[in-house]
């Protein structure tokens, strides 16, 4: 491979990747926090109105505005009961995030972000939520964005698993000459080497 086509490569796996759960706090942080880790350019947001942990019933959740620290978050369950949430491994998981970023962030006010060329999702109503955020804005740049759904139960094991499957589907994207010309037969690939069905299609910014 010559130095030409070495950078090359290098400027072709430099894709932007946005990870998106309703809260920003479990399926979307594990794998940005696992993208992260092998040197991916990564992102996270949630698209719920307010960030929803759970509480000490369903009734009772705790509730808390995208962009409280994720610090103040830990300290404040702590305080409430700290064996409660150690047991559901709410403190763990604070502090894997804290650990990754300062706070939640909403996917619908990221646009000073700029453009992603993938973003990806864990449940089916997210995905529509940030299809219907993009076509809603103004199209600046007529940029393509390919939005994946990969179903993800929010527990913390799914979303170890559900991360590692996204670490791989990434890295077939960044190998790609092209991901848009690709893109049905990376999905095809992928799906019948995981057994996990995809929805996917490319919106614009």
């Amino acid at each position: 491979m010559t130095l030409q086509s070495a950078e090359a490569a290098v400027e072709r796996m430099r894709l932007r990747h946005a990870m998106v759960c309703a809260s920003n706090q479990n399926r979307s942080m594990e794998a940005h926090s696992l993208l992260q880790k092998q040197g991916l350019d990564v992102s996270s947001y949630g698209t719920g109105a307010h960030v929803k942990l759970p509480g000490p019933s369903i009734r009772e959740p705790n509730v808390y505005t995208f962009g409280t620290p994720y610090r103040l978050m830990f300290d404040d369950l702590k305080r409430k009961d700290p064996e409660l949430y150690k047991r559901n491994g709410l403190l763990q998981m604070l502090k894997r995030n804290l650990g990754v970023k300062d706070a939640p962030q909403r996917w619908q006010d990221n646009a000073a972000d700029g453009a992603f060329d993938v973003v990806f999702t864990f449940e089916e109503r997210v995905f529509d939520m940030v299809i219907e955020d993009l076509e809603n804005r103004e199209q600046r740049l007529m940029k393509s964005v390919l939005v994946i759904n990969l179903d993800v139960k929010d527990s913390h094991g799914e979303a170890a698993n559900g991360a590692k499957l996204v670490l791989d589907l990434c890295r077939k994207l960044e190998a790609a000459e092209s991901w848009e010309d690709e893109i049905d037969e990376i999905i095809r690939q992928f799906e019948k080497q995981h057994r996990r069905r995809l929805i996917y299609t490319i919106s614009f910014y």
